[in-house]
């Protein structure tokens, strides 16, 4: 029995001229690709499109095989988690996560146990009537993972979610999002610009140039690769070197 790809881009365009944008690809449940390339390169255009704040221009987005085009973000199977940890300031962090559960607050004893619950597993207990100012950057983040942790979506969308917090505190967090992805079974798709925490995280790379896919390529050996231009380039390494 074949199973169809968790997040699939059937010749995707998105934009016009020198804003266009072409992706094809597809990935396997439970798979996690980092998306690497230039400022401006077309990464969080292909996260947003996938995620559906986005529409294509022409093509298909499918998710196990069923097109998502028509459907608004909130009906998608996807938990998005941003550099900026997309907190509301003048809500508790309690809040926060619980909005991952239905933006109207009706929660239940349950789903507030479930709230608690993913504070627990982010290492965050009895955080949760803090404010998101009297967090560190580090415990925003990990706010943001126990609100992708709670709404258990089959795909989880990382647009550089750990850039600027050090590299020890990254790693950790890249670590803790690995154990929360495999707990909920999640494909991702990451943004990175750091090929460490790609070869570090991923099974596969899709690398972006100037709107296109340049290769889509297991992670494993990729970065001593010496026949992609547009890798040499990225990497800041002479040709052939």
């Amino acid at each position: 029995m074949t199973h169809a790809p968790a997040i699939e881009f059937d010749n995707v365009a998105y934009g016009i001229g020198d804003l266009s944008a072409e992706f094809s690809f597809q990935r396997a449940a439970g798979t996690v690709t980092a998306i690497l390339g230039p400022s401006g390169a077309g990464k969080s255009t292909l996260l947003n499109l996938a995620a559906g704040f986005l529409s294509p221009r022409t093509g298909r987005i499918l998710q196990d095989g069923k097109p998502v085009d028509d459907l608004p973000p909130s009906a998608r199977g996807v938990s998005m988690v941003f550099q900026d940890n997309n907190l509301f300031a003048h809500l508790d962090i309690r809040t926060n996560i619980g909005l991952g559960l239905d933006p109207a607050l009706r929660l239940d004893d349950r789903a507030w146990r479930k709230v608690e619950t993913a504070l627990d597993r982010v290492g965050l207990a009895g955080f949760g009537r803090r404010q998101p100012a009297s967090l560190s950057g580090g415990e925003r983040q990990r706010v943001a993972l126990a609100r992708a942790f709670v709404r258990r979506r089959p795909l989880l969308l990382l647009d550089e979610p750990f850039d600027g917090l050090g590299p020890g505190l990254a790693a950790d967090m890249l670590g803790l999002m690995l154990e929360i992805r495999a707990e909920v079974g999640a494909t991702v798709l990451m943004v990175t610009h750091d090929p460490d925490e790609a070869s570090a995280a991923a099974d596969q790379i899709l690398l972006v140039s100037k709107g296109r896919i340049a290769a889509d390529a297991p992670a494993e050996g990729f970065f001593e690769r010496h026949d992609l231009p547009e890798l040499e380039s990225y990497l800041g390494r002479k040709s052939g070197t």
